[in-house]
């Protein structure tokens, strides 16, 4: 149905990535995902979920009466009607932010919204479902996340900056280590050593809480 989306879990907490972590947040999740990332820390996000209107999760968000909104998943783009979700709460007057794989298209999304797409590394068992066309459509508005898990993850990761001009064309490249397998001074090292333009990022909300916790 064009409007109903199988919803996983809605939620306040902080923002624990991106150029927006720190600030207070109500979170989206919705349920389903075609990729299979090694690193995957939401696989509860595949399959279990329930089938809510739009008007319920709409009410639900702004009943927490938070500015800045995020639609995760999961891949929220699986679903049509997020579409339609993500241009309602912009009309209601939130900053809207979407997380997706960057394997499916973006060029529905309202464009008032901020596009945080991931481009998928070597490690992650996934770089072949990256869909380079979202590219070209990504804005100054938009952020392009990394997730690393090696060196052979960081190098892919500068080849990819610097072919696309990425530094450039977004307003930020995030370079995120997998939690528990890579020592994150390895990467700003590495950062610093080849002087790269991007934002070296933690996910937050693993170190105010217990990482396997859910809606945080």
């Amino acid at each position: 149905m064009a409007d109903v989306i199988t919803v996983n879990e809605i939620y306040e907490s902080v923002q624990g990535e991106s150029t927006w972590a720190g600030l207070p947040c109500v979170f989206v999740r919705t349920t389903f995902c075609d990729l299979r990332c090694t690193y995957c820390d939401t696989e509860y996000a595949f399959y279990e979920g329930n089938k809510m209107s739009l008007d319920e999760i709409e009410q639900q968000v702004l009943n927490f009466g938070v500015p800045l909104v995020e639609i995760t998943g999961g891949e929220p783009l699986l679903q049509k009607a997020v579409v339609i979700l993500m241009k309602r709460l912009c009309d209601a007057g939130k900053t809207v932010l979407i997380e997706t794989s960057g394997a499916h298209d973006i060029s529905l999304i309202d464009e008032r919204v901020h596009r945080i797409m991931d481009l998928k590394t070597p490690d992650s068992g996934e770089s072949g479902r990256n869909r380079y066309e979202n590219v070209e459509l990504l804005t100054q508005r938009d952020e392009v996340k990394f997730v690393l898990g090696s060196e052979q993850d960081y190098q892919w990761a500068r080849e990819k900056i610097i072919e696309y001009g990425l530094s450039e064309r977004v307003n930020s490249v995030l370079l995120s280590p997998v939690f528990g397998k890579i020592d994150p001074r390895k990467i700003v090292e590495w950062m610093l050593r080849d002087k790269l333009e991007a934002r070296f990022q933690l996910q937050m909300h693993k170190f105010i809480w217990d990482p396997a916790k859910k809606s945080v």
